[in-house]
């Protein structure tokens, strides 16, 4: 049956989406490809690429100079598996894991927490504390090495000027103090950006619900708990990412202060794959232990992120 005059058949009609015709649409595809187009190739070309390369070197013994390397199969992480000084390593990462990130987190939070509610000079403050975050890591490397010296450092006059000479050592050559001193001076640098990141959040808490909890007679400790920390647990949560992931990458504090010494007690995953690269050529093996550490990083980042996303959509977020 012919359709009703003035109304169109069915087959004739093209309904318009959103009220964009077809020709728009394929131009706005088009434009979209070639706006995205440079940073696939970017990405293609420094990550991909890289990635992909160094899953080929871990099947492969590659010595940097043999243009066809012997295939190795699992060789490389049979030998990790079974290489005492990994396993060393892992746990002075696992350490610093843990110094790493508590520390700047409850300094951090502590800071923000003490300077909340100041307005005069907050400005200051913030560029003081944070300033150490920005500095690069290995002009602050080489300033903490100083400061460790054991004859001229100043830590160990500043131990003497008040009476504790008994304490000075030599920080860095000390196989027992010298991983810890390393994680200060990390934890030191760390702080200020945890401290100013916690302080923005704070700016965007409900006063008063804090206000009300106190009339309820609930303390200081009760009302940082159950009002002030759930606020910004997302921003939280980000920090802790953030600190917690950069244990699993540490590499230039370490290079620069000790190289991984005296006798490997500072050693951590990322020197030790840079020793076997570079110094010892073995960039197969240096490249599996840099696979590693990836593939330990990303669980607890992916795990990290989603509990952040959580706790933003369950509505407690500043």
């Amino acid at each position: 049956m012919p359709a009703a005059p003035g109304r169109p058949g069915r087959r004739g009609r093209r309904p318009a989406r959103l009220g964009v015709s077809a020709a728009t649409r394929r131009q706005q595809a088009r434009l979209g490809v070639l706006l995205v187009a440079p940073a696939v190739a970017l990405m293609l070309v420094f990550l991909v690429f890289p990635v992909l390369n160094a899953v080929y070197y871990v099947f492969v013994d590659f010595d940097g100079l043999d243009v066809t390397p012997p295939w190795v199969g699992l060789g490389n992480f049979t030998e990790l598996a079974q290489d005492r000084q990994v396993w060393a390593a892992a746990w002075n990462n696992l350490i610093w894991i843990v110094l790493g990130t508590v520390g700047p987190l409850v300094l951090g939070l502590t800071l923000a927490l003490l300077l909340w509610g100041v307005r005069r000079g907050s400005t200051l403050y913030r560029i003081v504390f944070f300033l150490p975050y920005v500095l690069p890591q290995v002009a602050v490397g080489v300033v903490w090495g100083w400061i460790y010296a054991p004859t001229r450092g100043w830590l160990n006059r500043g131990l003497e000027a008040v009476g504790l000479g008994g304490l000075a050592r030599g920080w860095l050559g000390d196989p027992d103090t010298a991983l810890y001193a390393v994680i200060a001076t990390a934890v030191w640098t760390a702080t200020g950006f945890v401290f100013v990141i916690i302080l923005s959040a704070l700016r965007n808490v409900d006063t008063e619900q804090v206000d009300a909890a106190m009339l309820d007679g609930a303390g200081y400790l009760q009302r940082l708990r159950y009002v002030v920390l759930p606020q910004i647990r997302p921003v939280f949560l980000m920090v802790t990412a953030l600190t917690l992931i950069g244990g699993f990458a540490v590499f230039d504090l370490v290079f620069v202060m000790t190289g991984g010494g005296p006798a490997n007690a500072t050693e951590v995953l990322g020197t030790y794959a840079y020793s076997n690269a570079f110094q010892l050529s073995r960039i197969s093996y240096g490249t599996t232990l840099a696979l590693v550490v990836t593939a330990l990083a990303v669980p607890v980042a992916v795990w990290l992120d989603r509990l952040q996303r959580r706790a933003a959509l369950d509505g407690g977020g500043a």
